[in-house]
């Protein structure tokens, strides 16, 4: 079981989050430890590198005036929303020591959503050909990553109590036929919180991954 560190960041920028990553994995090209973030964004729209901007179905005005832009950004997939209400994982891992390449990765991190999910009795599921996690055929999880040198950066993002209006603005990792949803709209008043989500979902990742996570002092309350 390998040691890494847990630091719960709060509500952030989304290029705060895209910082504490690269000096993450900066660290850990150079004998660091590996290291697991736990945050919330600040409303944004990201646009992964095979994004198609299309997908944004709003003006960048009106996203302004709802207090949202977007932001291209390296990891895979499309487009999608992080705001608050939304559980975002970042975990930075040494793939390359665990002999593991980028389809393994997407399904160890898809598989500790569903673990996760299970613990509040939600039956997810895996959809052939649209990375994420899905339950009552919406997606509720987003799976996207970068590995270079090994490295991952980027990771999931979990609808907890997400206001799903958000994605009416985008067609949604650019699938069209299918909707998200959240814990909440699926489980209603016995939805977790998001600190009995990140603590949920910190766990079954440390199961995916045999991890044991030193976690450092809170900045926020995710």
């Amino acid at each position: 079981m390998r040691e890494a560190r847990l630091e719960r960041l709060g509500l952030v920028a989304y290029e705060a989050g895209l910082e504490w990553q690269r000096a993450a994995a900066a660290a850990l090209r150079v004998g660091g430890v590996e290291a697991l973030a736990v945050l919330e964004h600040e409303p944004v729209y990201t646009l992964g590198t095979r994004g198609d901007a299309r997908h944004v179905l709003a003006t960048p005005q009106a996203l302004a005036a709802r207090g949202a832009r977007v932001v291209a950004t390296d990891r895979g997939g499309d487009v999608t929303f992080h705001g608050p209400g939304q559980l975002v994982v970042y975990p930075v891992l040494d793939l390359r020591a665990r002999g593991m390449g980028p389809a393994a990765h997407v399904r160890a991190l898809e598989g500790a959503v569903l673990d996760a999910l299970a613990r509040w009795g939600v039956e997810g599921e895996r959809v052939a050909g649209r990375p994420g996690v899905w339950a009552a055929g919406a997606k509720v999880a987003a799976v996207g990553v970068r590995i270079r040198d090994g490295v991952s950066t980027h990771g999931l993002a979990l609808n907890v109590s997400t206001d799903l209006r958000w994605f009416d603005a985008i067609v949604p990792c650019g699938i069209a036929d299918a909707g998200v949803t959240s814990l909440a709209a699926l489980l209603g008043a016995r939805a977790p919180t998001l600190r009995e989500g990140a603590d949920a979902l910190v766990a079954s990742l440390g199961d995916a991954f045999a991890l044991r996570l030193v976690e450092r002092a809170e900045a926020g309350a995710a």
